[in-house]
């Protein structure tokens, strides 16, 4: 499988992490392949429907037909719920048409796309016309703060927040509580370790994880396989976005 991935356009270099392209050489098998979570959210175009890729919880299973060339805009955790003016836990877990949500500028896309546009111009406009405002800036706080290992009492007590409000306003821009939050990002910095080659046990240190079990245990649960299966390349072969076939 082929898969590259580009910087945004500047217009949206605050909002999107990165662009990607994705697809199975045509004649070649079909592959499949897991979205692993990494506390992003993509707007994907999959060769036939515009989709929102909600915020991850667990391993979704992804499929990919010979021939047909995916591209999508990797949003940083907690942006494109904004965008879209739609929360993010309604779209938790899930792979939603985009029509579903704003149809108008689904159909005018879609119908771009049909006339032979580039998919990564179209997804660009796309996220420009989107109807809502970018993300409050204390929430781009909260991911990094968590991000960081930061306890969650903590962080809402930095920002002024109660525990309660700091709950409310995760689940609208992240899709999940602050601790799940917390839990995933560290995931998303401990995978990315085990990717560059970096041993289990000192992945752990680095994560931010109590020890190896531990890391262990959270893998598991977030990818559904063990840490040396990441480490190996065995679940995946590139780093890949939420949206296409593995995490960031």
């Amino acid at each position: 499988m082929s898969y590259g991935e580009s910087p945004p356009p500047a217009a949206l270099r605050t909002e999107v992490e990165c662009v990607w392209t994705a697809g199975v050489h045509a004649g070649a098998p079909m592959q499949a392949q897991d979205v692993l979570p990494d506390g992003c959210m993509d707007l994907v175009w999959t060769g036939d429907e515009l989709v929102v890729a909600g915020p991850d919880t667990h391993p979704h299973h992804v499929r990919r037909e010979p021939g047909v060339l995916s591209a999508g805009l990797r949003f940083a955790p907690g942006r494109l719920p904004a965008l879209l003016d739609v929360p993010a836990a309604v779209v938790r877990d899930q792979r939603v048409p985009l029509r579903e949500l704003h149809p108008g500028l689904a159909r005018r896309a879609i119908a771009r796309l049909e006339a032979g546009a580039a998919p990564v111009s179209v997804l660009a406009e796309v996220a420009q016309a989107l109807p809502g405002v970018p993300a409050e800036p204390a929430l781009r706080a909260v991911a990094a703060q968590l991000g960081a290992g930061a306890a969650v009492a903590a962080t809402a007590e930095r920002l002024g927040w109660t525990d309660r409000s700091l709950h409310r306003r995760c689940l609208a821009a992240f899709g999940y509580g602050p601790a799940v939050l917390r839990r995933v990002l560290r995931f998303r910095r401990a995978a990315a370790l085990l990717y560059a080659g970096v041993p289990i046990a000192e992945a752990a240190v680095r994560a931010g994880y109590a020890d190896q079990p531990h890391l262990s245990r959270e893998v598991r649960a977030l990818a559904g396989v063990a840490p040396s299966q990441l480490a190996s390349g065995a679940n995946r072969s590139t780093p890949l976005p939420s949206g296409s076939s593995n995490t960031a």
